[in-house]
């Protein structure tokens, strides 16, 4: 779709650029999945046989002269080589049955940010049994419960595994990445909208929207904002009153309250949509499924927007392809819920390791809640996709891998709370190795003078800021 934008008269128009989209969400799909009281087993035997496959053609090349073992059949000082599930036990970890327990009734529970303790220990298991690991080379801070690993050790006179060396799966093989897209385009990422939130700000958005619909700015950033082919905002578009959500029945008046918000967001997002394709994402504070992988939001939430065909209503996590580019992201819970479970210094370290560990979600079903699939494990990465983002995280933060292949790591921050969205962008190549590997940001302050900014900020990219300086 062809989008023209008026700049100073009628005559003298911008022409929207156009990328070739493609969406790979039909993984995450839960299509015509019967719920029959499976259990979570499944998609456990489901993940362990797609990576034990992997890893096992990966073993020649890294330790060649080791046999393979299960758990029952370890030797006691035989040096092996053992793949399985890991499991963490955690001193800390909540259960359901404290909130009930005679003995914690009196006292609150303590709300913590992360669960981890020095005493948490790590286990092994595949279909033989299961075995503690022990040692200093994998520690249980960094791990989760749900990643599959391979590991070089021997059985101790303790009956422990003593870990020497460990094997993940690695980043999975990228499709082939074009070598010269020919012009500038750019992909606008945002999250945490908060539509509906007391302390929100609906200026502060609608800002946001006449910048990258080219209605703000002089005729240089017009020319930027025409580049714009796609905007994702991933997850925690609403935000609901939690008074409202009950459980009883409510009121005309209550029921207002309630869909105000999605009224608000979907007005907003036909301004979007009728200027640029637009993908929205679910999030833990959307009205979706819990659960993931989450369903698209029903089209009928946005009257208004779905109108057009440029806007998509997609799943979390979301996959799709422009012009050959593959981006992958989710709305935030995966890794939000590595940082209770484990350690790391940043969101992007977290991400890393997802990608390393080829799972989008290792943690679920363990503390992540997800559909109970029964075949197939849909948080496996196959692909490594050119750009990887996350939503609704506390900062912007931005990493290039480079192993042979290059990915782009983004950490999106909560546009509520930072009033900044992310820009990734592809750029004329001309044998440039990586097109897809600009990163910019957009940040919207009050009083709202708008500033255009080249200067590269610490993470090396370039910046569009809306400074906090008065207008003069």
């Amino acid at each position: 779709m062809v989008v023209a934008m008026e700049v100073d008269s009628e005559s003298n128009l911008l022409q929207r650029k156009q990328s070739l989209y493609h969406s790979l969400d039909e993984s995450f799909e839960i299509g015509k999945e019967v719920y029959r009281g499976q259990q979570y087993s499944q998609i456990y035997y489901a993940r362990l046989h797609l990576m034990r496959t992997l890893l096992y053609s990966l073993l020649p090349n890294w330790k060649p002269h080791l046999p393979v073992c299960t758990v029952l059949g370890l030797e006691e000082g035989k040096e092996c080589i053992i793949v399985g599930t890991l499991y963490k036990h955690m001193k800390l970890k909540p259960s359901v049955l404290d909130e009930y327990s005679k003995e914690r009734s009196a006292a609150p529970l303590v709300q913590r940010h992360n669960f981890t303790h020095p005493d948490d220990n790590l286990v092994l298991e595949d279909e033989s049994g299961r075995v503690k690991l022990s040692g200093s080379v994998l520690l249980p801070s960094t791990y989760v419960t749900g990643m599959i690993a391979a590991l070089h050790g021997k059985e101790t006179s303790a009956g422990d595994f003593l870990v020497e060396d460990v094997l993940e799966a690695g980043l999975p093989q990228q499709i082939e990445r074009p070598i010269d897209l020919g012009e500038d385009k750019y992909v606008v990422f945002v999250s945490g909208l908060s539509v509906g939130r007391s302390s929100s700000n609906p200026l502060q958005f609608q800002l946001f929207v006449d910048h990258i619909t080219g209605h703000l700015g002089d005729v240089k950033e017009q020319n930027i904002a025409a580049q714009i082919v796609q905007v994702v905002i991933a997850g925690n578009s609403v935000e609901v009153p939690h008074g409202l959500l009950n459980g009883q029945n409510l009121g005309s008046k209550d029921q207002s309250r309630l869909f105000e918000p999605i009224k608000e967001l979907d007005i907003l997002l036909t301004q979007i949509a009728a200027s640029i394709p637009l993908d929205i994402v679910p999030g833990s504070s959307d009205p979706a499924n819990f659960a993931l992988p989450q369903q698209p939001l029903h089209r009928c939430l946005f009257p208004g927007s779905s109108a057009y065909n440029t806007f998509r209503s997609c799943t979390n996590p979301h996959c799709f392809e422009l012009d050959n580019i593959r981006f992958l992201g989710t709305s935030g819970q995966n890794i939000d819920d590595l940082g209770k479970y484990s350690e790391a210094n940043s969101s992007i370290e977290f991400m890393e390791r997802t990608l390393r560990w080829r799972h989008l979600a290792p943690t679920a079903p363990n503390t992540l809640g997800c559909y109970p699939f029964t075949d197939k494990d849909p948080f496996y990465v196959e692909t490594c996709p050119h750009v990887y983002f996350v939503g609704n995280q506390d900062k912007f933060e931005t990493r290039l891998i480079k192993e042979g292949q290059m990915v782009r790591l983004i950490c999106i921050p909560r546009f509520a709370d930072t009033g900044v969205a992310v820009v990734s962008g592809s750029e004329k190549t001309s044998g440039k190795e990586n097109p897809a590997e600009t990163v910019a940001v957009l940040q919207f302050r009050r009083p709202f003078r708008a500033v255009f900014s080249s200067k590269p900020i610490s993470i090396g990219v370039s910046s569009f800021l809306f400074s906090n300086d008065r207008a003069s």
